[in-house]
């Protein structure tokens, strides 16, 4: 169990912010750039929310900020322990934590930054205990809108990607969706009628019709297959591997999930970032 580690001495004190009144394309744009997963929304220096690229996949026709973003995010101050801070992810099934003073914003802890943190000591837990058995895998060849729809009804960041040999060729997490995703406007017209059904001068049901057209601005997954988005590059571990082991190889490689395989590399299962946290704290 680690001590004395407080949430002041590991969070993120430089931390990129959307603000409002704020738009979906800015936020994208921070995503993107930044290589990050959701951010802080601030109205006058305050935070007001957190969005999060989910916000943005499960709202693709959402413009405005204020609508996307979730409300009243769970924070956390920075003297807690990060035991505390793990918890608190854990039991709201979140990944970042904002740090906050009398409404202010002063830094951000995301489990990244636990998984950098345990990385340092000495944990030779068995991970298998702590990794998820259940998981979603999508074809090679499935279209990546699709993958995109199932990690959508399943409610989860990354799915293993296996081939027709049923062999672990790759995974996809939402990072890599939104990276690929592009912002696409059209043009829609809705027709609507002068008339009602009951109009006595209507002929044979012929009315004057108003066309009425507006534009539409909504994220699109492009039409490329799974295989062409994936990660192949795999970094995988066993379910005797320990904690800090595998906190430092996603430290490292700058990733938020490890498959687990057995002896002969067949895959097992997937081990998420979050699920390490699960290791300092008594659930």
């Amino acid at each position: 169990m680690p001590k004395n580690i407080k949430v002041s001495d590991i969070m993120v004190k430089d931390v990129a912010c959307a603000t409002l009144p704020g738009s979906r394309d800015e936020v994208l744009e921070i995503l993107k750039a930044k290589r990050v997963s959701g951010v802080p929304v601030l109205k006058d220096g305050k935070l007001v929310g957190i969005v999060s690229r989910s916000n943005l996949l499960q709202n693709p026709e959402e413009e405005q900020l204020a609508l996307l973003m979730t409300r009243d995010p769970v924070s956390i101050s920075e003297d807690k322990d990060i035991t505390d801070a793990a918890r608190l992810i854990v039991q709201h099934n979140i990944r970042r934590l904002p740090v906050v003073e009398d409404g202010k914003l002063k830094g951000l802890l995301t489990v990244a930054d636990i998984v950098g943190a345990l990385a340092e000591l000495n944990l030779t837990d068995h991970v298998g205990q702590y990794s998820s058995k259940k998981s979603v895998p999508v074809w090679s060849e499935n279209p990546l809108n699709v993958v995109a729809r199932i990690m959508e009804l399943a409610n989860v960041k990354a799915v293993p990607v296996l081939s027709s040999e049923l062999e672990l060729v790759g995974i996809i997490s939402d990072r890599d969706i939104i990276s690929a995703s592009i912002i696409e406007d059209s043009v829609e017209m809705s027709d609507m009628s002068n008339g009602p059904d009951d109009d006595h001068w209507t002929w044979e049901s012929v009315r004057d019709t108003m066309s009425i057209y507006y534009s539409v601005s909504r994220i699109r997954v492009p039409n490329v297959l799974a295989k062409d988005v994936m990660i192949t590059n795999l970094v995988k571990a066993s379910y005797i591997s320990g904690v800090s082991e595998c906190a430092l190889k996603m430290k490292r490689n700058r990733i938020d999930q490890i498959p687990i395989v057995n002896a002969n590399q067949k895959f097992l299962g997937l081990l998420k970032d979050r699920d390490l946290l699960k290791s300092i704290i008594d659930l």
